[in-house]
């Protein structure tokens, strides 16, 4: 039984744009047809630009947006000189926005918080890249679009957020520690609403390229199948596969909502937030229990209690492994799990964001979707659900968050 006592906090509105589509939607519906846009990415400044004349099949594997519709809403002077993760991070916010009714709300009571550090890397690349030998010639705004805090000024002065906004990092789980400071923020009285935002990583060839020397990043094995390539707890994984992405998460204390919202309600009833003390890539086992047992334990549920498990599940051979031991030392042997990152792929700083997003539209719909390329998952004894969508009861759920550096963190949901 979820811990639902005091003034609980819930997610009221939900935005949320991937290589699959803009918009819940375009997305859920990707999702439950397994619908992959994998393939050699083509955005200018993805590629090594030595092997560029090579021809794609010796680039870098990943999902991008296709079209970006930018809300009428949103005038084309404030979009000037804005990088592609700012835009998306616009396009996304505004349909959470939309959907929680935020026009109602008193712009003082409101919070903002990005998930995501150095998120831009692929349009300062390319800027950088335009100006050699003209350094001189760099715009003046430079001075303020470098810094990932502008993504947060832009979207204050977009929908008129004056109570906080600010930026934090936390690696691949920035999407995931923006929505547990956002809780903390209704839950401390500090606003009435936060909006967390799980912000575009815009990899450049240079960050491509590390990720894929550290052994981050596949895929070699699949160099000839890039549909193949994104592989999470399966015996052929080899990294993680990007895939641009972008979710925007709205909550807000039970008691302060006094505009009319759609049922059913879903509600944050626990988190879990620690550290491995530890700066390298590699995970620890005793770090994600701990995590999700805070978490199962802030919620007051068991581990029977939890019908679904949307894991970090990135696709690496060690990290998904260890995850693995860690739900199985956790007792979590019985709950359903799929992997969102094999349809829609890794999005580092928004990946956290994107997979609570998915979570929560899927508790509306006591609806799971299908796994792909789980063709030989590490551990067969888990309730994967694989080949096709799966309609379950969804009252209690748990998401998943890893980030480089040791970051570990764990959201349980449950439904009224």
């Amino acid at each position: 039984m979820s811990n639902m006592s005091f003034d609980p906090v819930c997610i009221t509105g939900v935005g949320i744009t991937t290589g699959n589509g803009q918009g819940k939607e375009a997305v859920m519906s990707a999702l439950y047809n397994a619908e992959h846009r994998f393939g050699y990415m083509q955005r200018p400044g993805r590629q090594l630009p030595s092997l560029q004349a090579q021809g794609p099949a010796e680039g870098f594997i990943g999902s991008e947006i296709q079209e970006l519709v930018m809300p009428a809403a949103i005038s084309s002077q404030l979009l000037r000189n804005t990088s592609f993760t700012a835009q998306v991070a616009l396009a996304t916010l505004s349909e959470a926005w939309d959907e929680a009714n935020l026009a109602e709300v008193d712009p003082s009571r409101i919070g903002l918080i990005i998930g995501g550090s150095n998120v831009q890397q692929r349009d300062q690349t390319l800027a950088k890249d335009r100006l050699v030998g003209k350094e001189r010639f760099v715009r003046p705004t430079h001075a303020m679009s470098f810094m990932d805090t502008d993504i947060a000024g832009l979207c204050s002065e977009a929908f008129g957020i004056k109570g906080f906004a600010y930026s934090l990092g936390g690696a691949s789980a920035s999407g995931q520690l923006a929505v547990i400071k956002a809780k903390q923020a209704v839950d401390s009285g500090l606003v009435d609403v936060c909006i967390a935002v799980g912000a575009l990583m815009d990899l450049s060839y240079w960050e491509c390229q590390s990720l894929r020397s550290l052994g981050a990043m596949g895929s070699t094995l699949f160099s000839d199948n890039p549909e193949l390539a994104c592989r999470p707890f399966d015996t052929r994984h080899d990294g993680f596969i990007y895939g641009e992405s972008c979710a925007a998460i709205v909550v807000e204390r039970v008691k302060s909502i006094s505009r009319q919202l759609p049922a059913p309600k879903i509600y944050i009833s626990g988190v879990g937030l620690c550290s491995d003390g530890n700066r390298q890539p590699h995970p620890s086992l005793e770090g994600e229990v701990t995590g999700i047992q805070q978490a199962m334990a802030q919620a007051q549920l068991t581990a029977s209690d939890i019908n679904y498990v949307n894991p970090h599940g990135s696709g690496s051979v060690i990290g998904d492994e260890v995850e693995v031991a860690a739900l199985n030392e956790c007792g979590l042997t019985d709950a359903h799990i799929n992997t969102t990152k094999s349809i829609v792929g890794h999005g580092l700083s928004a990946a956290g964001a994107v997979e609570i997003a998915v979570t929560v539209e899927q508790m509306k719909r006591n609806k799971l979707h299908p796994s792909r390329n789980l063709v030989a998952p590490i551990d067969g004894t888990l309730p994967w659900v694989v080949d096709s969508a799966a309609e379950v009861e969804i009252n209690n759920a748990m998401s998943l968050s890893l980030g480089f550096g040791g970051i570990n963190t764990a959201i349980c949901l449950s439904k009224t």
